[in-house]
């Protein structure tokens, strides 16, 4: 590797830094450095094409000032804060999204009014009563008295700012409903994404009734509000909570089936296999799957993290390249930041990029020392070097992300290898296909054929059985505070 690639990662270091320098300020900076960064960026590359080492030198200013423009913009053009009534109040609006609680329904409203007041910009996210019988859907019309408050700051010095997540996320206010809804259908079609992903958390919720469904819906949804507190409790102390978040394994899970089993389609199909680019045309489709997983899934960040090293795997497989390095994981990460710059201050972001930094960094020393288990190997060695990467896969992305999980969660996990050592093969080998298959037989109305083997699969992998108390956690009285505020759970 020329220095020049060596370097390179540390661009996105400093793109981070710059981001972070945002939110270290007291107060918001002059609106005119959005401007000095572009032509900044663009001296940086004139420079770096004839002097390389002064360019690199450049670049690292013009990132730095590219993140902390990238999120001075992002934050200066958000809606402006909701003047929210002091009390109860009537709300109508139309319905964004629903999410199925553990103990009922939150409905997030768009174009909501006040009292039958003026529209306001931001969206109004309300829990309904557990008793309500209203069953809104995204585009429908809703109308309830509730009691909101605006977004308030951490509740403990360096913990989850709900009021900062809540100003990049367009949300201006939340509360609990205080009598029945009334709903009415919409005059507009409701947002695609958001209809369909209600009802296949609708659908999987009717054929795997009670934890285990609201765990297969959170597998091919990304929502986790419908699982209980103590089942999140459980499988953030068993170490397996970053299978519930949409990230990595999944995708890989799902472009992997896509891609081989399309490759083995057009492989059988002889004007095809001889006409046709199979294995480019495979990965090209396998990619479009994982974009759809994405915006089915929410977009979060693991997510996006995860597509976007997808991306330039699929790039670089087809341009003949190494595809999983350090320079794509920077990629990747100037990526997120520069769509979402506060993405970096949350759980999810740090965790995600820690766990698979340390996977590259581990294989990139590991590899030279593992032997390779060619095509006339024996079972046996394929077994334990399976085993073995399994094994240290845990290991590594488990020491990475430890820190962050002490901080953001205050849990130690105990057990953790042992916990990802059974569940992640069932996960992947069981679990996550039988979700694709029961993705593709919702049309036809045969879903629960693929979806009850997909929840006896889950009860199995799982060491901390869904529904039982948390496991041996160790948990500091200043962290649960600061752990409860957050939403985000960690990511492979």
């Amino acid at each position: 590797m020329n220095e020049r690639s060596r370097l390179a990662p540390w661009l996105a270091v400093a793109l981070g830094a710059g981001v972070l320098a945002y939110f270290a300020l007291p107060g918001e900076p002059p609106a005119a450095v959005i401007w000095v960064a572009p032509p900044m960026v663009l001296l940086a590359v004139w420079l770096g094409l004839r002097r390389p080492m002064a360019g690199w030198a450049l670049g690292l200013a013009a990132a730095g000032l590219a993140g902390f423009a990238s999120a001075t913009w992002h934050a200066g053009r958000q809606a402006p804060a909701l003047d929210v009534p002091r009390t109860a109040t009537i709300v109508t609006g139309r319905v964004l999204t629903v999410e199925l609680l553990a103990e009922g329904r939150r409905v997030t409203l768009a174009e909501a009014r006040f009292d039958g007041g003026a529209m306001e910009e931001r969206t109004i996210r309300i829990r309904l009563k557990r008793q309500d019988a209203a069953a809104p859907a995204p585009g429908d019309r809703l109308r309830v008295r509730a009691l909101l408050r605006a977004p308030v700051g951490p509740s403990v010095p360096g913990g989850f700012d709900f009021q900062r997540a809540s100003w990049f996320s367009g949300l201006g206010a939340s509360g609990y409903a205080l009598g029945p809804a009334e709903v009415s259908p919409g005059l507009a079609p409701p947002p695609a994404f958001a209809a369909l992903r209600a009802d296949i958390e609708a659908r999987v919720a009717a054929a795997v009734p009670g934890a285990a469904g609201a765990v297969a819906s959170a597998l091919l949804t990304g929502g986790q509000t419908a699982i209980a507190p103590d089942d999140l409790a459980a499988m953030r102390d068993s170490g397996l909570a970053h299978l519930l978040s949409v990230s990595g394994l999944h995708i890989a899970i799902v472009m992997g089936i896509t891609f081989t089993g399309l490759r083995w389609m057009l492989a059988l199909l002889p004007w095809a296999a001889l006409r046709l680019p199979v294995k480019a045309l495979a990965a090209l489709l396998a990619l479009g799957a994982g974009g759809f997983y994405l915006l089915l899934s929410g977009s979060q960040v693991p997510m996006q993290r995860s597509v976007a090293m997808a991306v330039l795997t699929t790039a670089a497989l087809l341009a003949g390249r190494r595809a999983l390095t350090l320079r794509g994981l920077a990629m990747a990460a100037a990526a997120v930041l520069l769509l979402q710059p506060a993405a970096i201050l949350g759980a999810s972001f740090q965790m995600s990029f820690a766990a698979v930094l340390a996977l590259i960094a581990g294989w990139e020393w590991l590899r030279p020392h593992v032997p390779v288990a060619g095509t006339g190997a024996d079972w046996r060695r394929r077994l334990l070097l399976a085993g073995f990467g399994l094994v240290m896969t845990s290991i590594l992305a488990g020491a990475a992300t430890t820190p962050f999980g002490l901080h953001h969660f205050g849990r130690l996990q105990v057990y953790g290898v042992l916990a990802n050592a059974i569940a992640v093969p069932v996960t992947t080998m069981l679990v996550m296909p039988a979700g694709m298959v029961a993705a593709l037989l919702m049309p036809l109305g045969l879903e629960r054929l693929a979806l009850v083997p997909m929840g006896w699969g889950w009860r199995r992998s799982s060491p901390s059985p869904i529904g039982s108390p948390a496991g041996p956690a160790r948990q500091c009285r200043p962290c649960r505070s600061r752990a409860g505020g957050s939403a985000s759970a960690p990511s492979d």
